[in-house]
């Protein structure tokens, strides 16, 4: 890695002393500038939010039709193999349970089994054990309370009993984030993606840090019931320039789902995720969603579920708005409900599509329903993440279907910080200088709900706290040092991608 004086460190430095020295007249420009409405994690799910799943606007019904024209009935016959391929891995899901969620120790990572990688492909989520030593996690949880009951003007969801809390600053987040194994997890991680592009500007070995919220969940709890829903936008993934930007899913339109690449990153690079500017619609390319654990968590008990198809999964939720059934749904708790509704005869490709985006609403993330999405069988294929510890980083690819428990059944609190794993890309540090200055300002993210967030908060940290716990790669991930392009082994889009990245943050002229 590279060395504690970087060549540009001390145009750094400048860079940020003159960030800080405007960052009292920005927060009191806030309300005025790029912020977001305010609001919390309610805002960002339709679900939570009161609204209801309906048509969307006759546009849609245009867009549908462009993205398979030609290619109807080798759509319909990918359709039918899609549901041939539910139908059996489904039955495994259910029977492994939370068994079929990879896991690994942070030890091992250097030198992960072949199986592990191979599970890690096909289902997309993991378990990586001991990133962080039990004690050193709890002693971040004792910190965070310490930091709320110093400022309890922190908003929170919901407002009563609070569970999500809406900090991005506090102590602990910090500390977590630039910790050395933690972003060496996230390095492997990300690393399991490829590109077609060998140029491509875009360096999965060197992840960026991107400040998300926290949850403390108490036993009881059944108000944060989150059900099935995917990160990073939703009516984007149709759109042609949202996710089609990228051609992200062209095998999906085209009739060959099993030719489509979760992991190929390059399609990803130009996708505008973000479209509706939704209060916490995530704007920055995340490969891995993911949080660190700060409790002792098992199933039913406030913890997260998942649903471990990843490819097919994608290819049924974004192809189901084009189908519809024959007949309408029986009791599906009758013995021929699957035979009847759901046999493939039964479905039909719209001839002429609808405005329905199944579970899309704009400015609001993707949500499945068991009524919405019937093949997905989603009470048996979402499955909880295994029991974790305190120390313990559960990650999940950005595509994945995901959920929390309705009800938190447990006897302790569920505490997780959300920390996603983001690769360096040229739009990412375009978000990550819009991210350091709201940091140098104690305001929120830019993606979340807008406000004077904790500019105000008693022990909110900065700069100098950053470079205590990593002063080469946890600064450099924050945004606060450049990138170093003459790193050993980098190749020629990495050594670019580094260069633009410090040119957008204002390393080099």
């Amino acid at each position: 890695m590279a060395s504690t004086v970087l060549p540009g460190a001390r145009a750094g430095r400048r860079v940020i002393q003159s960030l800080q020295k405007t960052s009292k007249q920005a927060v009191r420009n806030a309300a005025t500038t790029s912020q977001k409405r305010e609001g919390d994690i309610s805002d960002a799910f339709a679900s939570l939010s009161g609204l209801t799943f309906k048509p969307l606007e006759p546009r849609f019904a245009d867009l549908k039709s462009q993205l398979i024209a030609g290619n109807e009935e080798a759509l319909y016959d990918s359709w039918n193999r899609l549901l041939a391929s539910l139908r059996e891995e489904i039955p495994l899901i259910a029977e492994k349970g939370p068994r079929i969620v990879p896991e690994i120790d942070f030890k091992d990572i250097d030198n992960a089994s072949e199986e592990f990688k191979a599970e890690h492909r096909k289902r997309g989520v993991a378990v990586i054990r001991n990133v962080m030593p039990e004690q050193e996690a709890l002693a971040l949880k004792k910190e965070l309370r310490v930091y709320l009951e110093a400022n309890p003007s922190t908003k929170a969801f919901p407002a009563e009993n609070p569970q999500v809390y809406e900090l991005y600053w506090s102590p602990s987040q910090i500390k977590a984030r630039s910790h050395p194994n933690l972003i060496k997890a996230q390095r492997f991680l990300m690393e399991f993606w490829h590109s077609k592009d060998p140029n491509a500007l875009i360096s999965s070995s060197h992840p960026m840090i991107y400040a998300d919220r926290l949850r403390m969940r108490m036993p009881g709890d059944a108000k944060f019931a989150l059900g099935p829903h995917v990160d990073g936008g939703s009516c984007e993934r149709w759109e042609p320039d949202g996710y089609g930007k990228g051609n992200v899913y062209d095998a999906i339109w085209q009739g060959k789902w099993e030719e489509y690449d979760p992991w190929e990153s390059s399609c990803r690079l130009p996708v505008v995720s973000d479209k509706y500017q939704g209060v916490g619609a995530c704007s920055m390319f995340r490969m891995f969603q993911g949080w660190l654990s700060l409790s002792n968590t098992g199933p039913f008990e406030g913890t997260l579920l998942v649903n471990p198809l990843l490819s097919r999964a994608t290819a049924y939720f974004l192809l189901r708005p084009f189908f519809s059934p024959k007949k309408p749904a029986q009791d599906p708790t009758a013995e021929t409900y699957e035979e009847a509704f759901l046999a493939p005869n039964n479905w039909e490709l719209n001839r002429t599509p609808d405005s329905w985006l199944h579970g899309a609403t704009p400015g609001h993330g993707q949500e499945l329903r068991a009524q919405l999405h019937p093949h997905l069988n989603l009470p048996s294929s979402m499955v909880h993440m295994p029991r974790v510890n305190p120390g313990d980083y559960v990650s999940w690819h950005c595509d994945t279907i995901h959920a929390v428990d309705s009800v938190h059944a447990g006897k302790s609190d569920s505490s997780v910080m959300y920390i996603p794993a983001c690769p360096l890309t040229v739009s990412n540090a375009e978000f990550s200088a819009r991210q350091r200055e709201t940091f140098l300002n104690g305001t929120p993210c830019p993606d979340f709900g807008g406000g004077v967030g904790e500019s105000q908060h008693i022990g909110r940290p900065g700069v100098e706290d950053v470079r205590k716990v990593n002063p080469v790669e946890g600064m450099m991930a924050f945004g606060l040092l450049e990138w170093d392009s003459a790193e050993p082994n980098l190749t020629e889009g990495q050594k670019e991608v580094m260069d633009r990245a410090n040119k957008v943050l204002g390393f080099y002229a």
